[in-house]
């Protein structure tokens, strides 16, 4: 797994545990019949209508469904960049990432403060192999050049996978 690989994954991997299920997502409740049981939890008959009209394996209830709908998928971005919902917002996520790590790291500014703040390596060699992953072709000697360009091209390509960045570091 490459350096920008990681970014991401700390970065939407924070998005998808933090994200609110749905009610889809949600396991059934204990009072939801599962299939092949009646609301008191006895297991269906087979054979004809019961009294109150409903089929075998259903039940009385019309609200809940004979079957549970299929869970709804988290965002996950695909190889082509689009994602199966709304982009995940990098800004509250990698801010909490800043608040839980404790240390004064500027994420919006430095690519070593926001690598440091999802605990990722940092060093320059790490910084040096996500250069060559974003195909920068400066000079890699030149750290403080490099770690510029490399913020931007993160920013560029995290929004490129499905991630919202703030607009003044979408230029």
């Amino acid at each position: 797994m490459g350096i920008f690989d990681k970014i991401k994954d700390a970065i939407f991997g924070h998005a998808a545990n933090a994200a609110p299920m749905s009610p889809t997502q949600a396991s059934p409740s204990p009072a939801t019949p599962s299939a092949g049981q009646t609301s008191t939890g006895a297991p269906a008959s087979t054979g004809a209508p019961t009294s109150t009209g409903a089929m075998p394996g259903q039940t009385a209830s019309p609200a809940a469904p004979a079957t549970p709908a299929p869970p709804t998928p988290v965002s996950t971005p695909s190889s082509a960049g689009s994602t199966a919902s709304s982009p995940v917002d990098i800004e509250p996520i990698l801010d909490a990432a800043v608040k839980k790590n404790g240390q004064h790291l500027d994420w919006r500014k430095s690519i070593v403060d926001l690598m440091k703040a999802l605990g990722l390596d940092s060093g320059l060699e790490a910084r040096k192999e996500l250069a060559r992953e974003l195909h920068y072709t400066g000079d890699t000697s030149d750290s403080a050049t490099m770690n510029m360009w490399l913020h931007k091209a993160l920013m560029k390509k995290l929004a490129e996978n499905g991630g919202k960045v703030p607009a003044d570091l979408a230029d």
